[in-house]
């Protein structure tokens, strides 16, 4: 019952991998979408938010309005590291509930969690893996410029936010390069499924 972290900085193919995990039988359990998850209008979360940032960082249909929410903290530490204190014990406690319900559905399963924050917020974690999908900076620039059509400014800004690349692989067990082709991608995960279920 292998429980896999999976990382790595923004546009850097850690969705691919996660992707072509699920494809050979892994349960993928994705750190984006339980901050989603906690942050839905009625939680605590979101009632927390509001008290901290204001109205103004929710919709008028009572959901979180994450452009404005984001503009509040960009740039600033100690806002984010607010918005942190509230939203990560609350991931924290979701995905671990998560991760229980996948191994008691199935006690062999390998459970993998996609989490973007991994090296900030998880990393001590007892994790029995940890991969990154690496890239280069310039290249993840191009790719969210190209890709999800931010310009150069925000893509880098974007980037720069993150910490650096050396400090993700420095906690990396295995360490996935996306900079290739798919298929040069797709062959790592693959040689990465074999050890983690050797046929």
């Amino acid at each position: 019952m292998p429980l896999i972290a999976l990382t790595g900085g923004i546009a850097s193919g850690k969705s691919t991998i996660a992707a072509r995990l699920a494809e050979h039988g892994a349960v993928v359990v994705d750190a984006d979408r339980i901050v989603r998850d906690v942050q839905r209008p009625g939680s605590p979360v979101l009632a927390q938010i509001a008290s901290e940032f204001g109205r103004k960082v929710i919709r008028p249909d009572g959901d979180l309005d994450r452009a404005a929410l984001g503009a509040e903290v960009f740039g600033d530490p100690a806002r984010l590291a607010r918005l942190n204190a509230i939203v990560h014990p609350a991931v924290r406690i979701e995905s671990e509930r998560r991760f229980r319900e996948a191994f008691a559905a199935d006690p062999d399963a390998v459970v993998v969690y996609d989490v973007p924050l991994l090296a900030e917020a998880r990393r001590d974690d007892p994790w029995d893996l940890v991969v990154v999908a690496d890239a280069p900076a310039e290249q993840r620039i191009r790719r969210l410029v190209e890709m999800r059509g931010l310009d150069a400014e925000s893509a880098r800004a974007r980037v720069a936010a993150q910490i650096d690349d050396d400090q993700r692989r420095a906690i990396a067990d295995v360490l996935v390069d996306t900079s290739g082709t798919l298929e040069h991608t797709l062959s790592q995960v693959d040689a990465l499924w074999a050890r983690i279920r050797p046929a």
